[in-house]
């Protein structure tokens, strides 16, 4: 149970810093006003909840948070069928309560809003199609997780794991954010998706399924070509 304990509450602090740095930037500069700098400050919101998180929950559950990630684990033979469908609830429970926090503050304010919620079309920065915000999120949650599989399979390189993905997150937010906002996350979608509802909740499953594809992808190429033996 202290895996799903820290699940739930590293996935809420990494959908509440992560989204919420999302609000704040768009409260303050009208959403991407501060060109490239509103997407890097989210980037690495993100990125550095992630390596917090490893390291303060990573000993207890791996610091998944993250539907895609443990499909990618669960699929590279380390982990149980019970403990990825135990992960996946305790993700997406602790996204909505990131989210329902993350709306006492929104609310709270006169001048922020939203929840930091994914999309394509007219939700897009740069108006990316469906077709091509599936290809970047399934591209994008490949790499993300095909690193996390990588760092961490050797004693020699878990120590700097927290670290490694912590950057890995943060470098594919850089090219995301502007085309769909980035997800690579099915839970971190589906709750600010619900709170915003409207064309967001509309266009969700995307964010859902492509993360989900790109991180079994990664566990089949990573498990057929670069798996190698724990030390």
């Amino acid at each position: 149970m202290n895996k799903y304990i820290a699940e739930f509450i590293g996935t809420m602090i990494l959908v509440f810093f992560g989204t919420g740095t999302a609000v704040v930037t768009g409260g303050f500069t009208g959403g991407l006003g501060l060109g490239y700098l509103g997407v890097v400050a989210i980037a690495l919101a993100f990125g550095l909840t992630i390596v917090a998180g490893a390291y303060a929950i990573g000993h207890i559950s791996g610091c998944h948070v993250n539907p895609a990630v443990s499909i990618g684990v669960w699929l590279s033979g380390r982990m149980s069928a019970k403990d990825f469908a135990g992960y996946v609830v305790a993700q997406v429970i602790g996204a909505f309560a990131g989210t329902g926090l993350l709306s006492v503050v929104v609310n709270g304010s006169e001048t922020l809003s939203g929840f930091g919620a994914d999309g394509y079309g007219t939700l897009s920065a740069v108006g990316l199609s469906m077709g091509g915000a599936f290809v970047v999120e399934t591209f994008l949650t490949f790499v993300f997780v095909l690193v996390i599989l990588g760092v961490t399979a050797s004693e020699k390189t878990s120590a700097l794991a927290g670290l490694v993905i912590g950057a890995a997150l943060t470098m594919v937010h850089l090219i995301g954010i502007p085309l769909t906002g980035t997800s690579v996350n099915p839970a971190r979608a589906l709750a600010p998706a619900v709170f915003t509802g409207g064309e967001a909740l509309a266009q969700v499953w995307l964010f859902i399924v492509a993360p989900l594809v790109g991180g079994a992808i990664a566990a089949v190429f990573h498990r057929a070509w670069f798996s190698v033996k724990e030390d």
